[in-house]
């Protein structure tokens, strides 16, 4: 009789996700975003927000959340009902602000969450003062190790993702490096042209001025493959470090419990929306490569940065008050 009962139970709980699942969405969606309005995150939600609102006939709406680098967006989000009308455009800093900011994430990135698909890599540059004379990633190293106290890298603050980057780079590398931040890409750039320090991961958009000016020179891409932004610039990894990975990225993840069904019908809208020729122009201007993976590899993906990152963390004793 019980297990009449509990088969008779999970019948009617399938019953009641695909009833949900076929009337989803039946009311507004949410996009929480967390950054401020006007930067390339809540330019491109929006943008998809647009396209996504005329596949599923329902209003989606960007609702920015910023603050305490991402944690108070996704804080809320994980917090939120699991029923597919709350989302985040989560960033890199998904998988490693609970190693950065222990006190004030309330969430787990790999438990929390329900990844629904990863939308873009954002191309980081390997950018060096143009007055050194390494042509490549090797060449880079072997003037470090040759030139004691030039191994200076830039980032835009303790924590960040170009920060990560360049500890990640100096631990493969095997050559202790200094780390200087500044308030800012802007501020790091310029102290990189003026020669104050040698090198410095910055994305595309931010670095093309420098490079335009000639005093700033870009040797590689940081993430796993060449990017469609500047091909026949080689990875960091076929340029002389092999194992460099470091791609920061921008994907959309539901609260953890929401349904499947759900799940998927916005990755397949989201998909056919990344399929789209305009949508790949309008991210290569933002300086993003468009990627639109399935659930399970976004999941995946989020389980290795975490692991990674973390690392990272603890090997270069990175704190953040």
């Amino acid at each position: 009789m019980k297990t009449y009962k509990l088969a008779m139970a999970l019948a009617a709980l399938c019953t009641s996700i695909m009833a949900q699942a076929s009337t989803y969405p039946s009311r507004p969606i949410d996009i929480v975003v967390p950054f401020t309005p006007g930067g390339v995150t809540d330019v491109m939600s929006r943008g998809l927000a647009d396209k996504l609102q005329a596949k599923l006939g329902q209003p989606v709406v960007v609702v920015n959340k910023p603050g305490a680098g991402t944690v108070i967006a996704s804080n809320y989000v994980a917090r939120a009902k699991p029923d597919g009308y709350t989302v985040l455009m989560a960033a890199s800093a998904l998988g490693i602000a609970p190693h950065l900011y222990k006190s004030t994430v309330t969430y787990d990135p790999e438990k929390d969450f329900a990844p629904i698909t990863l939308v873009a890599a954002v191309p980081h540059l390997l950018v060096i003062d143009s007055r050194i004379p390494a042509k490549t990633v090797g060449e880079l190293i072997d003037y470090f190790k040759k030139n004691h106290g030039k191994a200076t890298f830039a980032s835009s603050g303790n924590g960040t993702s170009n920060h990560l980057e360049g500890e990640l780079f100096a631990s493969l590398a095997g050559i202790p490096m200094t780390h200087i931040p500044y308030k800012g890409s802007a501020p790091g750039l310029t102290s990189l042209a003026s020669g104050d320090v040698s090198m410095m991961f910055v994305d595309v958009a931010a670095a093309k001025p420098f490079l335009d000016s000639g005093k700033v020179r870009a040797l590689a891409v940081t993430t796993p493959e060449r990017s469609k932004q500047m091909p026949n610039l080689p990875t960091v990894s076929e340029s002389g470090l092999p194992k460099f990975d470091a791609m920061p990225w921008l994907g959309i993840v539901a609260p953890a419990g929401t349904p499947r069904a759900v799940v998927d019908k916005l990755y397949g809208a989201l998909k056919e929306i990344g399929a789209d020729p305009a949508i790949a122009a309008q991210f290569s201007k933002m300086g993003l490569d468009p990627v639109f993976d399935t659930p399970d590899e976004f999941a995946s993906f989020i389980r290795q940065e975490s692991t990674k990152w973390a690392g990272v963390i603890q090997r270069a004793k990175i704190s953040v008050k």
